[in-house]
C-alpha cells in the first residue's frame, strides 16, 4: 500500500426491495418534479398478505429534513442537492430513513 493511498470507506448497499417494517410504509419524497420522484416507487415491494398503502409525503426541494424524527421514514427519495449542502442533506437522509435514494431527476 503506498503511503499516498486512503483508506477506502466501508459502504453496505442495501437493496431497495429488504424488508419494511410497517404495514403501511411511510415514504418522503423531496423534489419539485413530483410524477418524476413517484416513478421511483415503482417496483418498490408490496407486502404478500392483505392490502395496505404507501402514506407519502412530499417536500419541496428547499425543505430541510432537519425537522423529522429518526427512522421516521422506510424510504425517502431526495434530488441531489448542490456540492455545499449534500454533507447535511446525506446525514439527515441516513437519519430519518430506513433506505434512500438521491437523484439526479
Amino acid at each position: 500500500m503506498s503511503s499516498n493511498s486512503s483508506p477506502r470507506p466501508l459502504v453496505r448497499l442495501a437493496p431497495i426491495g429488504s424488508q419494511f417494517s410497517r404495514r403501511n410504509p411511510k415514504i418522503l419524497l423531496g423534489g419539485s418534479h413530483q410524477p418524476t420522484l413517484l416513478r421511483y416507487l415503482d417496483g418498490w415491494p408490496r407486502r404478500q398478505h392483505g392490502p395496505h398503502a404507501f402514506l407519502i409525503q412530499f417536500i419541496d426541494l428547499h425543505d430541510t429534513l432537519e425537522r423529522f424524527g429518526n427512522d421516521q421514514f422506510d424510504l425517502a427519495v431526495v434530488q441531489s442537492p448542490t456540492a455545499e449542502d449534500a454533507d447535511g442533506v446525506i446525514r439527515h437522509l441516513t437519519r430519518i430513513a430506513r433506505q434512500g435514494l438521491i437523484t439526479r431527476t
